[in-house]
């Protein structure tokens, strides 16, 4: 049987969770050779006996305990420290990832894909994407097995931190992107989290900004992630703004990258999606809603 050669697609690892390639073996092999690699592309310099942390966030699919454990093991197995921060937005991940000073994010998500999927997604310590050379070089040692002799051992091996703020900080940080002169008060919002990343933090956001924020599908169970709702399926939240009398409508992808709005009455809706470089959070000013922004993709689809 032919060797695989490739573990990334387009947009980090993706498939099916407990297939190659996202299963807990390969994500643990990854998890080393992430450390490995992103270790020696941050310029930081650590003070002495201090080691270098990596990010760790996913969405609510079911199998994300399993590929987080599988990652947290591998990444500490190379002396690095993982920081544990639960289901969070994409964007959120990113933001983490810099305002922690990590040297690297991870985040466990197949985007809109049903909960059977799962994926991997890799940032840099600035919140961006990680370039294809860089993805070449975490593949190769996964193959090549170059790194299998590394074995940090007592005191050096790393150690998994749960970060029980991270939620808040991402809420502050999204609250802090809107224009301090507006508020949301007076307006009613029919919010879809599509029982994803978002379900805790966007309804948060909003209501803190003084919104009367009407909430669905924000009961995650593991496997009911994009299951007939979130930004694939629009007529829900066309539904949603007509079932509560809403102004607006908001809803998620599972991993809360892109937002959809849809206007009062339910009659037309608009996509927005966020880019790496706004995964980092550097357009404060142009951000339109929590998990998407105004340079994003429109897409607009009529009701009749």
């Amino acid at each position: 049987m032919k060797q695989a050669t490739k573990i990334f697609g387009t947009d980090g690892v993706r498939g099916v969770a407990n297939v190659e390639p996202v299963t807990a073996e390969t994500a643990l092999k990854l998890g080393r050779a992430a450390a490995h690699v992103f270790t020696q592309l941050n310029p930081r310099t650590l003070p002495e006996g201090a080691r270098p942390k990596i990010v760790l966030g996913k969405d609510t699919r079911l199998s994300g305990y399993m590929l987080e454990n599988a990652l947290v093991a591998g990444i500490t197995s190379l002396g690095v420290d993982v920081l544990v921060i639960g289901p969070l937005p994409t964007p959120g991940v990113a933001y983490i990832t810099r305002s922690l000073r990590a040297d690297a994010g991870i985040v466990l998500s197949a985007s809109h894909n049903p909960y059977e999927d799962n994926g991997i997604k890799f940032f840099r310590h600035d919140g961006y994407k990680l370039d294809d050379q860089v993805e070449e070089q975490i593949e190769q040692l996964v193959f090549t097995g170059k790194i299998d002799d590394i074995r940090p051992t007592a005191g050096k091996i790393g150690r998994a931190a749960r970060i029980d703020d991270a939620l808040g900080r991402y809420v502050e940080f999204a609250k802090a992107s809107f224009p301090r002169k507006m508020s949301l008060e007076e307006l009613r919002i029919a919010v879809d989290v599509a029982n994803g990343a978002a379900y805790k933090s966007t309804p948060c956001i909003l209501r803190e900004l003084g919104a009367d924020v009407a909430v669905a599908h924000n009961e995650p169970n593991g496997m009911n992630i994009n299951d007939g709702c979130g930004s694939t399926h629009p007529n829900e939240i066309q539904r949603l703004v007509k079932l509560a009398d809403a102004d607006i409508g908001i809803t998620h992808d599972g991993d809360a990258d892109r937002v959809l709005l849809s206007r009062h009455r339910g009659a037309r809706s608009f996509e927005f999606e966020s880019t790496s470089r706004q995964h980092a959070g550097r357009d404060r000013d142009e951000q339109l809603w929590p998990g998407g922004n105004a340079r994003g993709q429109r897409r607009q689809s009529d009701s009749h």
